[in-house]
């Protein structure tokens, strides 16, 4: 499955745009496969306020020395708070389907043949992979994905992680300039202006 992604962000977006339909579609015929069930996969909403009020005060602190780090230094994006939340709302989907191939997907199959540490390791590498070659982004998504895992694995909770995820994923792209994160980019487009 991470060839696949891997694929398509390098070469199938570009000679065959639709092809992504077929990525989670093969990911939910794995899980029927297996008998495995959406909400045991972590898209249940039962228990996300309290998992947001444990979990939120952390990175809630951090995107707010980010933002204050930001305006110090003159990086702040000028996006308006129409723009933010905009952003916010395309964001969230994303990051909840990020957050899903990350844990609902490919840290499920490693934890059935690694231990928990080794299944966590190799996720969170992959993950930072599929960001290349995106040296910032990489070195972002490789501590933070392995920190989602452990995440996933005490909540069992997609939704929390996807909220957390397009929150943090906003506030970098908000903060941080373009010269350090090329907007963001991945695959080909990095090497875009």
């Amino acid at each position: 499955m991470v060839c696949l992604i891997l694929g398509y962000i390098w070469k199938l977006r570009y000679t065959h745009p639709y092809f992504w339909i077929a990525i989670p579609v093969l990911m939910i015929f794995s899980h029927l496969i297996r008998g495995e069930g959406f909400r045991a996969l972590g898209f249940k909403v039962h228990g996300l306020w309290h998992y947001l009020k444990i979990l939120a005060p952390a990175p809630i602190l951090m995107m707010l020395l980010a933002v204050a780090a930001g305006a110090w230094l003159h990086t702040l994006r000028p996006l308006g708070f129409d723009g933010v939340l905009l952003s916010l709302g395309a964001y969230l989907p994303w990051g909840l389907a990020q957050e899903y191939a990350l844990n609902g997907y490919i840290l499920n199959r490693f934890d059935r043949a690694l231990s928990e540490g080794a299944a966590s390791i190799l996720a969170a590498v992959l993950f930072a992979v599929v960001h290349a070659p995106n040296p910032f982004m990489m070195a972002v998504t490789l501590p933070l994905g392995w920190y989602a895992t452990i995440v996933y694995r005490r909540t069992r909770n997609l939704y929390v992680l996807g909220i957390g995820h397009a929150l943090i994923g906003l506030t970098l792209f908000i903060v941080v300039p373009d010269w350090l994160s090329h907007h963001l980019r991945v695959g080909p487009g990095w090497f875009r202006p």
